[in-house]
């Protein structure tokens, strides 16, 4: 593609602070240096530098949405406000193709002392319109805003909710050629998120090119067309909103525990176990309504899961291996592995966990997600209160059966599964997590459209 065809090109951008322990030092950095060269000595350095980006590369196509997710403090914001214009890289080059938008700040923009009529002026102005263009949008600006008299209040009145209303209503209403939002939506009720989020939507639709932060995952997933984790001011991933997010939630909760951390829980709950009444062993638990001779039978080699038809090869599989799920069997009406899963029928999931380590109360997780990556269901045994093991002993192994009703609409689902502990001080740790490991090709439906059967009964009476 050409330079013309992308919104935003990102090339080996840096930005450095010079981080100062007191401002005497401050000082010195500012007369020694100058001093010490004329003298003929190597000038002393008196700051640190934080690198709030590093070598940070993409591109935006026009017409297209991105998302970039991250911890706090992963540099998204400087990056936003690099884009915007509002920071200067330290180095790298920011090519922007267009009028920018840019919700950064909770009203960053905003004079407190002037009424939010008087600031949609200003901002309007600040983004290139004429009084006369401003005066031609006012009416959808104020009705997208929708803050009443408020509007003729000095904005440092405002609520958090008006503020972000506001400046929402005059970037999305002024027709940008590239929007740059940096959670705003966040403070906002769930009423006005929708309404933006068809805003968004027609401006994608009219070409727009949106860069999009958030949290929420799910936004992610569902309103972009590409997205970017940064993680220490540096690109760990740039693709697929769902790989991505996967890849942000393995970072989030904590993959990189050290040898030591790990080591040190494992002797905690050791000592938990051997502390107890009596002796802690380990139970399988099989669904009530599964008889003996249904359970599947398993290899007790590793490495059969990859191996079973459903399997997805694009998983995205993390954890400490302290516990490891190693095959899965499904089965519909008798079908083993079912290429077609018929709806509104139930189906029967297994799972055999191999323990490497001891886990105290380990906690089976499982989740259902369209292609899209949203979650349609979500659940683990710790919340639906199951009678689980109290313990995984190294070296044995235990059977997990899942059975449920599919009330999904045809088309393409995957299944995240996946075993975890809490620790002493309540932290989930993550042994083994198969997000999207097993795909479920969901059969025609004549009954409803959407995503799921809510099994709504329709009544008509006469009198």
């Amino acid at each position: 593609m050409s330079s013309n065809e992308y919104a935003i090109q990102i090339n080996n951008v840096d930005k450095c602070y010079q981080v100062y322990e007191s401002p005497a030092r401050r000082l010195k950095q500012f007369i020694m240096p100058r001093i010490e060269q004329k003298l003929g000595k190597t000038p002393s350095v008196y700051h640190e530098d934080f690198w709030a980006l590093k070598d940070v590369s993409f591109e935006l196509p026009k017409g297209q949405t991105m998302g970039i997710v991250g911890r706090n403090g992963s540099g998204k914001s400087t990056l936003l406000q690099i884009i915007a214009g509002t920071l200067s890289p330290s180095s790298g080059s920011v090519n922007v193709n267009g009028r920018v938008a840019a919700l950064l700040e909770l009203g960053a923009g905003f004079n407190a002392d002037f009424t939010g009529r008087e600031n949609v002026y200003l901002n309007a102005s600040l983004l290139g319109l004429s009084h006369e263009e401003t005066e031609d949008k006012l009416d959808d600006i104020l009705s997208f805003a929708d803050i009443g008299h408020f509007i003729d209040s000095p904005v440092r009145a405002y609520s958090s909710g008006m503020l972000v209303r506001l400046a929402f209503a005059v970037q999305a209403q002024i027709d940008p050629e590239i929007l740059i939002v940096d959670e705003a939506l966040a403070v906002g009720d769930a009423k006005f998120q929708a309404k933006c989020f068809a805003r968004l939507k027609k401006l994608k639709q009219d070409g727009t090119s949106i860069l999009f932060v958030s949290h929420a995952t799910e936004q992610i997933v569902t309103h972009c067309d590409r997205a970017l984790l940064l993680d220490g001011g540096v690109v760990q991933a740039q693709g697929q909103p769902r790989d991505i997010v996967n890849r942000y939630l393995d970072i989030l909760f904590g993959k990189k525990k050290t040898a030591d951390s790990e080591r040190d829980e494992i002797n905690k709950q050791l000592e938990i176990a051997v502390a107890g009444e009596k002796q802690l062993a380990v139970r399988e638990s099989v669904a009530k309504n599964a008889s003996a001779e249904k359970l599947p039978l398993f290899s007790h080699l590793n490495g059969l899961y990859d191996k079973r038809p459903n399997y997805n090869p694009s998983e995205y599989r993390w954890g400490d291996r302290s516990a490891e799920l190693v095959d899965f069997y499904l089965e519909q009406e008798g079908e083993s592995y079912p290429s077609n899963i018929s709806p509104k029928k139930e189906i029967l999931f297994s799972f055999r966990v191999v323990f490497n380590n001891m886990i105290v109360r380990p906690i089976f997780g499982f989740a259902v997600k369209t292609k899209e990556g949203v979650t349609i269901y979500n659940t683990n045994s710790e919340w639906q209160s199951i009678d689980t093991l109290d313990a995984g002993m190294p070296g044995k192994d235990a059977v997990i059966t899942v059975t449920l009703p599919v009330m999904l609409f045809e088309g393409d689902y995957f299944v995240s599964v996946g075993i975890a502990s809490s620790s002493t001080e309540g932290e989930i740790i993550p042994h083994d997590r198969r997000y999207d490991s097993i795909h479920l090709a969901i059969g025609p439906v004549k009954t409803f459209t959407g995503l799921a059967d809510l099994n709504a009964r329709i009544k008509f009476e006469t009198e």
